[in-house]
């Protein structure tokens, strides 16, 4: 269950003014209209221990928040991880995530970070760790968390980054970035409008972390809990594809699930891109065999099944295609089901083995 409120309730956020006598630890962002980068990085710092009490100083005044602060985020011109200062504001800046993670792939190297980006790319690691102890119980592997920690960019904060740097999503046919959340447009609507009076900016700004830390922690143990183990599924499915067909064409979940994401990832780690051409599995009702598409996102496949068989079903089918036990191939011949597994086996090793000549 979630624990985040009780900690929003007790949470201090004071801005502006003269900094009042020090506590513990302060985290400084900006007074003022919030935004979700600053918003996500105030979050992930009270996930940390050493932070997990502090309280949020938001001011516009650098000498405010300099003599108040111990670490700074969105706000005073300067990037500096070892005096915790992470604006990215400024001119110079230039930063992206694999220039601050060198390990992680080029493809990052395109979006500049926001101070979430920031944030994440120096504590990311800690910070999924910290969730999935009080969430789940849990410690990932060092293998896994470096998985997980290069998902959680890609799927939630390079968003928050290219939209608070204003990244075009596309430069080509393929998009830089995804937008899965619309979390920053969500976070935006908590600011108070232009017809709002009196209104208590602190107490949204709170809003603002409380709803945008459930969301991160969602994505945490989701990309933790599942995308990791469908990713181990389709690895093993991977290594045991020459046992299915000699080519290597066919590959066989013996679990169903998410798998054409991880697939184009692993083909890259096992050099084998392109190789992959049909997948076998049980969707919990019936067997399938499915086109591996061109990139995950595509309708285009490298092989779907044969011509002649599209568009039929049932007896029609199995007589047509010398099979028993068939029960469809859609029209467009990118997916087919059958009654067993022998069926649905047989239909992928007909369909790899076959010629349009034929």
């Amino acid at each position: 269950m979630f624990r985040l409120l009780p900690r929003f309730r007790t949470l201090s956020i004071m801005s502006g003014g003269t900094p009042p006598k020090r506590s513990p630890l302060w985290i400084g962002t900006h007074s003022g209209t919030f935004h979700c980068d600053e918003v996500v990085a105030c979050f992930m710092l009270k996930q940390l221990e050493e932070y997990e009490n502090a309280e949020i100083f938001r001011s516009r005044d650098d000498k405010a928040l300099q003599e108040k602060c111990d670490i700074i985020v969105d706000v005073g011109g300067v990037y500096d991880h070892a005096k915790k200062l992470y604006d990215h504001h400024q001119r110079t800046f230039k930063e992206t995530f694999s220039s601050l993670r060198p390990e992680v792939s080029e493809d990052f190297n395109v979006i500049r970070l926001s101070s979430a980006g920031l944030v994440y790319s120096h504590y990311g690691e800690r910070v999924i760790q910290s969730i999935l102890q009080r969430e789940k119980g849990i410690k990932l592997s060092p293998e896994n968390l470096q998985l997980a920690f290069i998902q959680i960019y890609r799927n939630f904060i390079s968003e928050l980054d290219a939209i608070d740097n204003g990244v075009s999503m596309f430069e080509g046919a393929e998009p830089i970035y995804k937008i899965s959340t619309h979390l920053s447009a969500r976070i935006g609507k908590l600011n108070p409008s232009w017809q709002e009076t009196g209104v208590d900016i602190e107490d949204r700004f709170r809003q603002a972390m409380d709803t945008a830390g459930r969301e991160l922690v969602d994505n945490v143990v989701e990309v933790c809990c599942s995308w990791i183990a469908a990713r181990d599924h389709v690895r093993e499915a991977l290594n045991n594809a020459k046992s299915v067909h000699p080519t290597g064409e066919i590959l066989v979940l013996k679990n169903f699930c998410p798998w054409k994401s991880h697939l184009a990832d692993l083909e890259k780690e096992y050099k084998v891109e392109g190789v992959p051409k049909l997948i076998v599995f049980n969707d919990g009702s019936s067997w399938r065999v499915a086109g591996v598409p061109v990139t995950p996102g595509s309708f285009q496949g490298r092989k779907f099944l044969p011509t002649p068989w599209r568009g039929l079903r049932d007896d029609e089918l199995s007589q047509k295609a010398g099979i028993k036990d068939l029960i469809f191939v859609h029209h467009s011949g990118f997916i087919g089901g059958a009654k067993t597994e022998d069926a649905a086996m047989l239909l992928a090793k007909k369909s790899v083995e076959w010629t349009e000549e034929q």
